[in-house]
């Protein structure tokens, strides 16, 4: 299992990557890659988080605008960002 996703640290860049905890801090790493991410970096966070937690983020969060929670959803259920 890997211990973080990949993607950059500049998405978490008020945060000292190297002691950040990814798995406590899920909601905040979603959230940024859901707004400043590209489809790679939405495939590292589908792979290691899973789309039910990215789920229940997006309807839960008041950092994502409705359009990024809308696009956001139909993106999950498209075939672009399947992870195998």
């Amino acid at each position: 299992m890997q211990d973080k996703p990949d993607i950059p640290g500049k998405f978490l860049w008020e945060f000292d990557t190297a002691t950040f905890n990814y798995h406590k801090s899920y909601k905040i790493v979603i959230e940024r890659v859901l707004e400043r991410g590209n489809f790679e970096h939405w495939k590292s966070i589908i792979s290691f988080y899973g789309k039910a937690k990215i789920l229940e983020t997006i309807e839960w969060s008041a950092q994502l605008s409705n359009y990024d929670k809308e696009f956001s959803k139909l993106l999950l259920q498209s075939e672009l960002v399947n992870v195998a």
